[in-house]
């Protein structure tokens, strides 16, 4: 457990969107959030597209819609997971 709060501490701060989507790309969240999605992309995927998988009717998009299932949740993990590090630009008027 201690090891696991020791690399999030390693998170760079980042500011902007584009800063946040390259840590994201980088990796930075991919050990954690992978596990996420593996998870609920799974739960997602046979409680929506199980029973048409399961007859054998799975056409291209049925496989692009298990895809966006585990995208999904790795996205939102990932932003949840950076999302303490991120240095707010506070100007006062």
């Amino acid at each position: 457990m201690n090891e696991q709060l020791t690399q999030r501490k390693n998170v760079p701060p980042w500011s902007t969107r584009v800063d946040g989507c390259r840590l994201i790309l980088r990796g930075v969240t991919f050990n954690t959030c992978a596990r996420v999605a593996l998870v609920v992309g799974t739960i997602l995927s046979v409680v929506n597209q199980g029973a048409v998988i399961a007859n054998g009717d799975a056409t291209s998009m049925t496989w692009v819609r298990v895809a966006v299932n585990y995208l999904i949740p790795f996205l939102v993990s990932s932003v949840g997971y950076i999302a303490p590090f991120r240095l707010r630009n506070e100007t006062s008027s």
